[in-house]
């Protein structure tokens, strides 16, 4: 199983989507806090549609809650600011892909602690700055399934 975790999340109407996606893949979720929106936002249900009931997932008041209940596992944290290429990895099970909130990213102290786990989705026209948090957690899952042989 991989990990899609979103740190911060602010916006409801992407976590549903993400969790539609994770619904798809056999992804866990988790969405570590605080939080942008209440979970029970229907903004949220909309964008997950009915598929809620098919979505794994976990919720943390922060990142130290987090770490705690997921020792051991590789990070791998996506950022529009450098790191190794997404396509580049060798994603193994388990693996969790980490994910920032939508209008700042992954809090610099983070990036900092883990410099080695750093990793960009290229953006190949230079005309922007990072693709939607939906968009760039369904590039990730993919490609990793596709590493692993399950795609």
């Amino acid at each position: 199983m991989l990990h899609v975790v979103l740190v911060e999340p602010e916006i409801a109407p992407n976590v549903g989507n993400i969790a539609r996606t994770c619904a798809a893949s056999g992804c866990r979720l988790h969405l570590v806090g605080p939080l942008g929106f209440r979970l029970d936002d229907r903004r949220l249900r909309r964008a997950g549609v009915d598929y809620w009931h098919a979505v794994d997932w976990r919720q943390y008041g922060s990142w130290q809650k987090f770490l705690e209940h997921l020792a051991g596992r590789r990070l791998w944290l996506f950022t529009a600011r450098g790191g190794q290429p997404y396509h580049r990895i060798a994603y193994q099970d388990e693996d969790c892909l980490v994910f920032g909130c939508e209008s700042r990213g992954l809090p610099d102290k983070l990036l900092a602690e883990y410099p080695q786990c750093r990793v960009c989705i290229p953006l190949i026209s230079g005309k922007v700055r990072s693709l939607n948090l939906a968009t760039a957690v369904g590039i990730a899952v993919f490609r990793a399934l596709e590493c692993l042989g399950r795609i």
